[in-house]
């Protein structure tokens, strides 16, 4: 996977209009963890191709390393040719001479190889060393924003409870405007003290009734006394 590719689906990702989204999901909590994985799921591909980029940059390192050190291997053995070359020429020996010198020029090919081979490839090791930066620096910002957008899922999720429990309570108030319960016991308070009327006047009416009954006994005895005195006076 490349790295346009990988950075790019995460770049479009991160720009989404998560609001839209959220406006019409059914359940923020779950488009925001969704949201997450997914995110979480892009950076993970995206580990995968940097790790493959570094892999291949360690290996052409290695291979730059073996040409290099195959260069100077190769200039020693070309060294110790020619010198033993010397050698036997001065000893009069010109043949094999010739033939130690002809060693030292292989050997001085192959280095000579392995010296173009390590500097073709130091501008390709050079660019992905390069990249490889880019990438880590864009893993390290992907990392960031996936802790970003678990702190904002949990804010969320959070002021989206407090909103519920504040509509909660606002509804839970409104129904006790509507249905004020102390009209309720304002009506009962009437009952009661209707009750209580009726039984001062049950009261009233009872004394009412005895007073009438001792004023006729009154009103006996006085008469009583009227005939008594009148008999006094006809003796």
């Amino acid at each position: 996977m490349s790295k346009q590719t990988v950075l790019g689906r995460v770049t479009q990702l991160a720009k989404a209009n998560i609001n839209a989204l959220l406006d019409q999901a059914e359940d923020p909590r779950k488009m925001l963890d969704q949201l997450i994985r997914d995110y979480a799921n892009n950076i993970a591909d995206a580990e995968e191709a940097v790790a493959a980029t570094i892999g291949n940059l360690r290996l052409m390192e290695q291979d730059h390393r073996e040409d290099v050190e195959a260069a100077k291997e190769w200039g020693g053995k070309a060294l110790a040719a020619s010198r033993k070359a010397d050698e036997l020429r001065g000893g009069g020996q010109a043949a094999e001479a010739d033939r130690f010198d002809n060693l030292a020029k292989v050997a001085l090919g192959r280095q000579l190889q392995s010296e173009k081979e390590a500097r073709t490839a130091e501008p390709t090791i050079a660019a992905q060393t390069e990249v490889v930066a880019k990438l880590r620096t864009g893993l390290d910002r992907m990392r960031a924003k996936l802790g970003e957008l678990e702190a904002k899922r949990d804010e969320l999720v959070a002021r989206a409870k407090s909103a519920q429990a504040q509509n909660t309570m606002m509804d839970a108030v409104k129904n006790v405007d509507v249905l004020d319960p102390t009209s309720e016991l304002s009506r009962f308070e009437d009952k009661v003290r209707r009750e209580e009327a009726r039984a001062l006047g049950k009261q009233e009416l009872a004394a009412s009734s005895l007073d009438a009954q001792f004023e006729q006994l009154d009103a006996l005895g006085d008469d009583a006394e009227i005939e008594a005195r009148l008999a006094a006076l006809k003796k």
